[in-house]
C-alpha cells in the first residue's frame, strides 16, 4: 500500500472517530437533560475515574495508558462543557500552578473563571456564580496553605475531589541572572525552591505576591525582576526561563481540593476519603481521646494538621483525613465519639480517594 493510500485510511478512520464522537455527544446531551430533570449534578467524579480507569485496562499495550487518559479526558471535558451554565473558578490569574490543575480534572472544554484569591474563589462558589472551585490545599515539601484551611473551617461549601499536580518551578525574566534585584511569587513557592535561591541568588530580596503567575506578570515589566513559576507561566506571558526545576525537591507535587455546594454520595467504584475538622475541649489528653475512635473504629487516618482557630488566643483546629465515606457506618460511629471529646465536629466533604 502506498503512502497516499496509508493516508486514506487514516482520513477514513478520522471521519469515523468524528461521527461516534458525534453519536457519543447525542447520547450525553440526554444524559444531561435527565440530570437537570431529577436535579443531580452533571460532574461525578467518582464516575469519571472509573471511566478513565476502565479506558485504561482495556487498552492494548500499543496505546500507552497515559494518552487513553489524557485523550478521554478531553472527551469528558467536552460533554461536562456541554451540560456546564456556571463555570469553574480558581486561583488565577491564567498561568497558576491551580489553572494547571483545573485543566487537569476538568480539561480545556469547560468554562473557567481566574480569580485573584482564595476567599473569592470560595465566595464566587457560596453566591452561585461559579458551579465549583479549585484551591491549593497542600504541598508535599512545604506543608499545608493556611487560607485554605481557614476557609475550609468557616464556610459550608464541601470538598467534592482532591486532584495532585506535579511542580516543577523555574526562575523567569528578562534580564540576566546577574543583574536580577528581586524575586517575586507566591510565598509557598519561594519556600519551595529556598536552597537553591539561598545558593545561586543568596542577597536578592525575595517578595510574596498574590500567585506565581503575577510574579511573571511584573517580571515581563522590569527586566531586574524575576518571578518563580512554572514554564506554562513563563510561555504563557512571552518571559524567558532563566532556570529551569529550582525547586529543592525533584518529588515536589502539591495537592488542590474542588469545592463545591453540594456533598458527594459515596462512591460506587471506589474508596472515598473524609475530611473533618474538630475543636477540642481544654482537657488533659482530649487530642489522645479524639484520635482513639478513628483506629477503634478501623479508619485509616491519612492527614492530621492543627491551626490556630482565629477565634481565641492558644485555641486550635485539627484538620483530619480519614479513608471512609460520611454515610458508612463505621465512620458515624466513630464520629459520634469524637463528639464526646470535641467542642465541635464539622463535616469538609467526602471525596474519592484517587491519586489522579
Amino acid at each position: 500500500m502506498s503512502l497516499d493510500n496509508y493516508r486514506t485510511e487514516i482520513d477514513r478512520i478520522d471521519r469515523e472517530i468524528i461521527r461516534l464522537l458525534q453519536e457519543r455527544q447525542a447520547f450525553v446531551t440526554k444524559i444531561g437533560e435527565a440530570k437537570k430533570a431529577t436535579g443531580t449534578g452533571f460532574y461525578a467524579p467518582d464516575r469519571e475515574e472509573a471511566l478513565l480507569s476502565k479506558l485504561e485496562n482495556i487498552a492494548p499495550d500499543a496505546l500507552p495508558k497515559p494518552s487513553i487518559r489524557a485523550i478521554y479526558r478531553e472527551i469528558i471535558s467536552l460533554s461536562i462543557g456541554a451540560q456546564m451554565t456556571l463555570p469553574i473558578a480558581y486561583l488565577g490569574p491564567e498561568g497558576t500552578y491551580t489553572q494547571q490543575a483545573t485543566l487537569k480534572n476538568f480539561g480545556s472544554s469547560v468554562p473557567l473563571t481566574p480569580l485573584r484569591t482564595i476567599p473569592d474563589v470560595f465566595a464566587a462558589v457560596n453566591q452561585g456564580e461559579a458551579a465549583y472551585g479549585v484551591i491549593p490545599i497542600e504541598n508535599s515539601t512545604e506543608g499545608a496553605i493556611v487560607h485554605s484551611l481557614d476557609m475550609l473551617a468557616e464556610s459550608e461549601l464541601k470538598i467534592v475531589a482532591q486532584i495532585y499536580l506535579s511542580i516543577e518551578h523555574c526562575l523567569i525574566g528578562r534580564g540576566p541572572l546577574k543583574g536580577v534585584k528581586r524575586i517575586l511569587s507566591k510565598d509557598i513557592a519561594l519556600a519551595q525552591c529556598r536552597s537553591w535561591l539561598q545558593r545561586h541568588l543568596p542577597d536578592v530580596e525575595q517578595i510574596a505576591t498574590d500567585s506565581t503567575a503575577a510574579a511573571v506578570r511584573a517580571a515581563a515589566e522590569d527586566a531586574t525582576t524575576a518571578a518563580v513559576a512554572s514554564g506554562v507561566a513563563a510561555t504563557l506571558y512571552d518571559v524567558p526561563v532563566l532556570a529551569q526545576g529550582i525547586q529543592d525537591k525533584k518529588d515536589n507535587i502539591t495537592r488542590f481540593l474542588v469545592i463545591g455546594t453540594k456533598a458527594n454520595p459515596p462512591s460506587k467504584s471506589c474508596e472515598d476519603k473524609t475530611s473533618l475538622v474538630l475543636s477540642l475541649k481544654h482537657e488533659p489528653g482530649t487530642l489522645q481521646k479524639a484520635l482513639q475512635p478513628i483506629s477503634k473504629h478501623g479508619l485509616n487516618l491519612t492527614r492530621i494538621e492543627s491551626r490556630p482557630s482565629r477565634r481565641k488566643a492558644w485555641e486550635y483546629l485539627f484538620f483530619i483525613d480519614f479513608v471512609g465515606h460520611w454515610e458508612d457506618a463505621k465512620v458515624q460511629a466513630a464520629v459520634t465519639e469524637l463528639r464526646d471529646s470535641c467542642d465541635f465536629v464539622k463535616w469538609l466533604g467526602s471525596y474519592p480517594n484517587v491519586p489522579n
